[in-house]
């Protein structure tokens, strides 16, 4: 089997398109409405896309940058981020570029998701932010600072997500002195996707380092038109691949790659720490056939640290395993689309599991029992632990399935192909 798109690839090749010198054409985008949410915000800015004809299976767009000399009447204009956490921390400081106000709401949930550090950093290169709301949280608009960004160096604290680094550092090329950007915490969640933002800019021409740890450098540059094709979204094929962890079954993951920036590149040895066998057989020089072979009974490894988002779908095996999992480092999920931490908690405990918030995660101290009716929480990593949940326990049903459709619309489908 195989799994669309990734997600973070296609919203960071997008922006970036948008902020090109000339059309730029990104073979196999993620369709969902995370990705058409970030479309639609930069055709909102000023950007044009052409939905190209499938002549080879895969989907292709042809981006036009934004055009930042377009009329303006006066009235801001208005980014719609749902729950897009990509959408609302990647599009403020390229609204910052246009020379015009653009305002920025979601849906609910969205509202209670961290936007302060972006904010600040806005701030501390000229922007000024109108705030609608509680400080910090959508909705808010984004005034450019007269004359254009002129960049430097900036401060901020991360910590709570690593969005804030990304969202700054892909607009980076365009200001007039670059952008020195440095963390002030004792931590980044998810370090992982800041490599893989540095990469992406590398990727396209622009010239990206980091000098020092929790410090990047972005010089200013032109990001001239290109062509890339996105891999598959590895955090997406978690479930998949661990039905076979809960099922003592086998599903093997085409087109997997050999490298990747991907925190879900961790799958093959978080699945081996629960007792999985797996391998990896090359096909192409730049991908493979993932197979995971199941235990007949999965072990808890005691710890899981810094999971990041792969941590619902790897709290599912926690639920289903013998022994007890302690996850650490992962304080941030609290701000995702929902928090996840209580959120995983009331939901094992919903299925008659053990399980307690710690200062830095939570910890599974008995497996799950009985099915239920599994809350979603309108996150769809939740919606695919209650769908992960039902192969291991009767009576399983997840209230809002069509959640998954943030990421894989076509989630219910390819599960039950998976699992019937």
């Amino acid at each position: 089997m195989s799994v669309p798109a990734s997600k973070s690839l296609t919203n960071r090749f997008l922006l970036l398109a948008g902020l090109g010198r000339g059309p730029a054409t990104v073979i196999n985008p993620l369709r969902s409405r995370d990705s058409d949410l970030m479309l639609a915000g930069l055709e909102v800015l000023g950007a044009s896309v052409e939905r190209m004809p499938d002549t080879e299976g895969e989907e292709t767009l042809r981006v036009s940058p934004i055009v930042w000399d377009a009329p303006d009447d006066g009235s801001p204009a208005e980014i719609d981020c749902g729950l897009a956490g990509t959408v609302m921390r990647f599009l403020p400081a390229v609204a910052a570029l246009t020379g015009r106000a653009v305002r920025f709401d979601g849906d609910p949930e969205a509202r209670v998701r961290p936007m302060g550090a972006v904010l600040d950093g806005l701030r501390a290169l000229g922007a000024e932010i109108e705030e609608h709301g509680e400080p910090g949280f959508l909705p808010f608009t984004v005034h450019p600072p007269a004359g254009g960004v002129v960049g430097g160096e900036v401060t901020i604290d991360a910590s709570a997500s690593s969005q804030f680094v990304s969202g700054l550092l892909l607009a980076a090329p365009l200001f007039r002195e670059g952008l020195t950007l440095r963390h002030s915490g004792a931590q980044v969640p998810s370090l992982e996707h800041v490599e893989m933002t540095m990469a992406v800019l590398q990727e396209v021409g622009a010239r990206a380092s980091s000098p020092a740890p929790f410090a990047w450098r972005v010089e200013p540059g032109e990001i001239t038109g290109f062509t890339v094709r996105v891999e598959p979204d590895l955090s997406n094929a978690g479930p998949f691949l661990c039905a076979a962890a809960l099922t003592a079954g086998e599903v093997s993951m085409e087109g997997w790659p050999l490298e990747s920036t991907q925190i879900g590149r961790r799958w093959p040895r978080l699945l081996e720490d629960f007792g999985c066998e797996t391998t990896l057989a090359p096909t192409s020089e730049s991908t493979g056939t993932l197979t995971v072979r199941g235990p007949e009974r999965l072990v808890s490894p005691g710890t899981v640290d810094g999971t990041a988002e792969l941590t619902p779908t790897v709290a599912a095996l926690a639920a289903a395993a013998d022994g007890e999992t302690t996850f650490t480092s992962v304080q941030h999920l609290r701000g995702h689309e929902t928090d996840r931490l209580a959120a995983l908690v009331a939901e094992i405990r919903r299925l008659g599991g053990s399980a307690e918030e710690t200062e830095d995660g939570f910890r599974v101290t008995a497996p799950a029992q009985h099915g239920t009716v599994v809350c979603a929480y309108a996150d769809h990593r939740m919606a695919t632990f209650g769908a992960m949940m039902g192969l291991v326990l009767d009576g399983v049903e997840v209230d809002d399935i069509g959640t998954t459709a943030k990421t894989m619309p076509d989630f219910p489908a390819r599960w039950a192909a998976l699992v019937s």
